[in-house]
């Protein structure tokens, strides 16, 4: 790893995560509410060359304080990301009269997403053996550079609204719909349950399958059937929305035995509870857009969120202390809990 070869601590390097997960939770609800006053397209144009100057930090002068700006850099991309693309995304559908595909486009996003870290995971080792650190922090760059270019040629017939006030009535406007409308709340806790647990305890995986007794050269493997699965579970978002509470129910059940099973044949029952999970995100994401406006849209969307890294945050606390007394096996067992909890909410919802 990067840090480590560079003789940092792991103390050291502990505290890098801790600037990155500080400066997503105070960039989070702020650049939302700016992503309502100024141009989406252009903030989703700025976030990855921001990130991609993070890498170039990295890979130019890497120390510490290259390292720490670098993932201030890179917590400010994502933060100007996260709920501007959801905005944009469902805006420009509807104006088109098609914001019944969000939750397909969204899902698909996704999973392509997977596809492409499974892609660059796989090169990573070729390119770092041929050129070292330096030849992936320039590849890193590019990418930053492709992805700001995509960025740019999206719609954003929404244009550029005034400024000054503005941001403060946004912003104000955004939690006043928040606090007035029940079922905006209710999609809120939703959307960050989901993907705030889900998110957290993909982390966990390799620690999981490397739990099961499978071989070292087999780890691997099974972590990519998990990603499979949520690849699909992505590419198939849209489809069935009616079921989505029984389906997320089997899919906590799913979670439950196949992690409870202690053997690698249960890595496939996760895999089909976290493909389900990826489907039920992008349904519940669609649904939260349905409910809000148009004036505040991404900055509901970044209280969302905001909600889900809340919510990682404590599942990474819960996990960890749970990992005192218990293998992954249990732990992913007793974190079906909160998915069928959703659930139960979810099929107490009034149909829309």
């Amino acid at each position: 790893m990067l840090f480590a070869k560079s003789g940092m601590s792991a103390a050291a390097i502990s505290s890098l995560f801790v600037i990155w997960s500080v400066t997503s939770f105070a960039l989070e609800i702020p650049t939302g509410v700016w992503a309502d006053v100024f141009s989406r397209r252009s903030l989703l144009t700025i976030a990855p060359i921001l990130t991609g100057a993070g890498f170039a930090l990295w890979t130019l002068v890497p120390s510490y304080p290259a390292f720490a700006l670098g993932f201030v850099l890179w917590g400010a991309g994502g933060a100007l990301r996260s709920g501007t693309l959801q905005a944009l995304v469902y805006e420009e559908l509807a104006r088109c009269g098609a914001s019944g595909a969000y939750p397909r486009v969204i899902g698909r996003t996704h999973a392509m997403g997977m596809l492409a870290v499974m892609a660059a995971t796989g090169l990573a080792g070729p390119v770092l053996a041929a050129g070292g650190y330096r030849v992936v922090g320039i590849a890193s760059v590019a990418a930053c550079l492709l992805c700001a270019s995509a960025a740019r040629s999206l719609p954003d017939s929404r244009g550029r609204a005034e400024r000054g006030p503005a941001y403060r009535k946004v912003f104000r406007d955004g939690l006043a719909e928040v606090r007035r409308m029940p079922a905006v709340r209710r999609s809120l806790l939703i959307v960050a349950v989901l993907m705030g647990t889900a998110g957290a305890l993909d982390e966990y995986v390799p620690l999981l399958a490397r739990s099961t007794g499978a071989r070292p050269s087999a780890v691997p493997l099974l972590v990519l059937v998990v990603t499979a699965g949520m690849t699909v579970g992505g590419w198939l978002a849209g489809r069935g929305a009616r079921w989505a509470a029984p389906a997320l129910a089997v899919a906590a059940c799913c979670l439950a035995l196949g992690a409870g099973s202690g053997q690698a044949a249960g890595l496939v029952l996760v895999a089909l509870a976290f493909g389900v999970l990826e489907w039920a995100m992008s349904g519940a994401d669609a649904r939260l857009q349905e409910q809000i406006d148009d004036e505040s849209r991404a900055t509901v969307t970044s209280v969302a969120g905001f909600g889900s890294e809340v919510v990682a945050v404590l599942t990474y606390s819960a996990y960890a202390l749970g990992s005192t007394w218990a293998g992954p096996g249990p732990l992913f067992a007793l974190s079906a809990v909160p998915f069928l909890l959703t659930a139960l909410v979810m099929g107490r919802m009034p149909a829309d």
